[in-house]
């Protein structure tokens, strides 16, 4: 019989009688990651330089796909590994040797986890350090702006190694500050956007590319070519690019889900922690989001459709300089909690290697990719992280169902299902990204991860599943007395 290795037959699982509330917890935390300015302030864009962005098809019809994203992100891809953590009370790195293979899960999804924190850490450098150059009157892209973007990474990362419990002790008021800053902006907004043009910012955004230097040519956003407003064409387009912009910013946390949920006490509070800190708070930020922007589009010193960069101009100079710099400070326990996670994957993984070598190697990515400017382009980094974690998702819900709702357990060595259906699905889903299949496969994130269900579900049906190992110490909550 093959033996566990060290780092699954040594995992405990936390018990029922440690569980804590869901509502201060797991609900409390996957808020706190969709209040993150850097994902909110480029929904209204998608993250992309399209004219009208996810507006382009008119503001209803962008916040009916963003209920459509939020409800994907609690069904896909957090509901299904919040489960298995509840029933288990293992984390990811160790629920997911049931896809991936004891050997495997070495890399996926464990190490995977960890290298895609500093993609995180890069973007919350980047637009930290464009609030302080705003904030400053300092124009994007300039000394201050990768200035301060490097030294906030660099300090996150060594506070996520070292001091994260410090950090952790005013990380839970942190909250406050977004909440209170998108109540205001909804409040200033609401009026305009009853007035809102869609055609209007369609042709704005046409003429600021032809004006730009060099010029460039740009359309509204379509799935098939030029997304004309009211198309069916525009719609899917619209559909498909918030989808993909929010499904890609959330798919790590979704498979984190797993470590979340293995705190909760039951199927029920997996499900309202997710209806209300995931499906409930996207809601809420993206939609305050795409209000504010559909509400001063216009406006005299309004030049993008991001509400962070033409703060001033909707709040006034010296409220909105406040709500800049309020904004960036409530970011940086996220920063720290990146590199935390990150800094926990490489010690697992990596347990020969000094943590500060391999997140010191981490962080310098991270910097190069601020000062490349590489980081602020959310869009692109965010379907990145989909196209990694999508297939994850996926075959980690097909694992689900096909041992009836309940967790497999550790399989031998590489999981020849898991791993053929990530590569696959991380084929599909990174292929836009590189202007490959770009009209053919729509939101990538959603497509990668229906490949990683559908390929796992026919590969483990036909026998390519390594077998389950014995684990002694796994228990199942609902099972218990």
């Amino acid at each position: 019989m093959s033996q566990l290795p060290d780092y699954v037959a040594s995992a405990q699982p936390n018990p029922s009688s440690n569980r804590v509330p869901w509502l201060t917890t797991t609900a409390a935390t996957y808020a706190g990651i969709m209040l993150w300015f850097a994902f909110w302030t480029g929904l209204p864009s998608g993250g992309t330089d399209v004219a009208g962005g996810a507006l382009s098809q008119g503001l209803l019809f962008a916040l009916v796909a963003l209920v459509v994203a939020a409800f994907i992100c609690h069904f896909g891809f957090y509901y299904v590994p919040a489960t298995l953590g509840m029933k288990t009370g293992l984390p990811l790195y160790i629920v997911g040797t049931s896809t991936y293979g004891v050997t495997g899960g070495f890399l996926m999804p464990g190490f995977l986890m960890g290298c895609l924190q500093f993609g995180w850490l890069s973007v919350n450098g980047y637009f930290s350090g464009l609030g302080f150059a705003l904030m400053a009157g300092q124009e994007p892209g300039g000394a201050m702006h990768f200035g301060v973007g490097i030294i906030w990474a660099v300090i996150a990362a060594f506070v996520g190694l070292k001091g994260i419990k410090y950090v952790g002790m005013v990380a839970s008021y942190m909250p406050i500050f977004p909440v209170v800053i998108l109540l205001y902006l909804l409040v200033c907004t609401i009026g305009g956007a009853f007035n809102f043009n869609p055609q209007a910012a369609i042709d704005t955004g046409i003429a600021a590319a032809a004006a730009a230097e060099p010029p460039r040519t740009i359309e509204a956003v379509g799935l098939y070519g030029s997304g004309v407003l009211g198309s069916l064409a525009g719609q899917l387009g619209v559909l498909s690019l918030i989808c993909a912009y929010v499904v890609g910013f959330f798919a790590t946390a979704g498979a984190a889900g797993c470590d979340m949920g293995s705190n909760n006490k039951d199927a029920k509070a997996v499900q309202l922690a997710g209806l209300v800190g995931v499906a409930g708070a996207t809601i809420f930020t993206g939609g305050v989001a795409l209000i504010a922007a559909a509400g001063t589009h216009g406006m005299e010193g309004v030049t993008s459709l991001n509400p962070y960069e033409n703060m001033k101009a909707i709040v006034g100079s010296q409220i909105g300089g406040v709500f800049i710099f309020l904004l960036a400070i409530a970011a940086f326990p996220g920063a720290c909690f990146s590199s935390l996670i990150a800094a926990n994957s490489f010690k697992t993984t990596l347990p020969k290697v000094n943590p500060f070598v391999s997140c010191g190697i981490g962080t310098l990515v991270a910097c190069l990719l601020i000062v490349t400017g590489l980081a602020g382009k959310a869009g692109t980094v965010f379907g990145f992280i989909g196209a990694s974690f999508g297939p994850v998702c996926g075959a980690m819900m097909a694992d689900y169902f096909l041992a009836k709702q309940k967790w497999a357990g550790p399989r031998a060595g590489f999981n020849p299902a898991g791993w053929v259906s990530w590569g696959v699905g991380f084929f599909v889903g990174g292929a836009p990204l590189v202007g490959l299949f770009a009209t053919v496969i729509p939101c990538p994130p959603v497509s990668a991860f229906v490949v990683g269900f559908v390929l796992y579900y026919v590969l483990a049906k036909a026998g390519f599943e390594s077998k389950v190992l014995d684990m002694p110490q796994r228990i199942d909550v609902e099972n218990e007395e």
